[in-house]
C-alpha cells in the first residue's frame, strides 16, 4: 500500500515524510502558491532513497507539463484540475513517466465520470479520488469523500489512491474503499500538519502506522 503526503515546501519536511515511512511526497508546482520549478527540483533531489517525489500540478496543457517535468526532473506527475485525456496521452509518450490523474468527487458525483475510460486508454497509471467543493475548491479541502466514492472506485480499471480528509482514524467508508480490488493507498495533506502548518513527523508517522496496521488486519 502506498502512503503519500502532499505539499512539502522544505527539505526538512521531505526528510520528515521519509522518516515516517511514506512512499511518495507531493511537491506543488503550477498551483496558486506553489513552488517554482527550481525549488521543486531541489526538493526532489533532497528526497532520500525509497521516497519518490510527485509533481502535483494544475498546469493544463502538455507543453507546459513537459517543460515542468524537464525542469524539475520529477518522474511522477499528479494532474489536478481538468486536463483532457489527450494531455495524459502526450505525457505518457515520454518513457518512464508515471501519470496520476485526480478524479474530483462532489455531492453530485464524479466530475470526470464520462472521461474515465478515455483516461485509462490514454495510459493513466493511477487515479486519485479527491474531494471537490464547488468549482473553486479542488483538493486540500480536508473533507471526506462523498457517498459516491465507492461506486466510482469500483468502476476503475486502474489502481487508485484515496484522498479527502484522510487521517489516522479509519472509518467504515475507508474500509469499504480499501477492500476494492484496485485500492493502492492513501494521500493526505491537512491532517499531517502541525500548528505551524508544516508537515509533522509525528502526525505523518501516526497516519502511516495506522494505515499499515489496517492493511495487515483487514487484507
Amino acid at each position: 500500500m502506498l502512503v503519500k503526503f502532499c505539499g512539502a515546501r522544505s527539505a526538512v519536511e521531505v526528510t520528515r515524510v521519509a522518516a515516517a515511512g511514506a512512499d511518495l511526497v507531493g511537491l506543488w508546482h503550477g498551483v496558486p502558491g506553489g513552488l517554482p520549478a527550481s525549488r521543486a527540483a531541489a526538493l526532489a533531489r533532497s528526497a532520500p532513497p525509497g521516497l519518490r517525489p510527485v509533481l502535483v500540478t494544475f498546469l493544463p496543457d502538455a507543453r507546459r507539463l513537459r517543460e515542468a517535468v524537464a525542469a524539475t526532473g520529477v518522474r511522477w506527475v499528479q494532474l489536478h484540475g481538468f486536463q483532457q485525456p489527450s494531455v495524459v496521452r502526450a505525457l505518457k509518450a515520454e518513457p518512464g513517466l508515471t501519470v496520476v490523474k485526480v478524479l474530483h468527487l462532489g455531492v453530485d458525483g464524479c466530475v470526470e465520470q464520462p472521461l474515465i475510460r478515455a483516461y485509462e486508454r490514454a495510459g493513466t497509471d493511477l487515479f486519485l479520488l479527491d474531494r471537490m467543493v464547488g468549482p473553486d475548491r479542488v483538493g486540500s479541502t480536508g473533507l471526506p469523500l462523498p457517498a459516491c466514492a465507492p461506486e466510482t472506485a469500483a468502476r476503475l480499471a486502474r489502481p487508485f489512491l484515496v484522498a479527502g480528509g484522510i487521517t489516522a482514524e479509519i472509518g467504515a467508508y475507508h474500509r469499504e474503499l480499501a477492500a476494492l480490488p484496485h485500492f493502492a493507498g492513501i494521500d493526505t495533506d491537512s491532517a499531517a500538519r502541525d500548528g505551524s502548518g508544516r508537515l509533522s513527523l509525528a502526525r505523518c508517522a501516526e497516519i502511516t502506522e495506522r494505515w499499515r496496521t489496517r492493511e495487515r488486519i483487514f487484507a
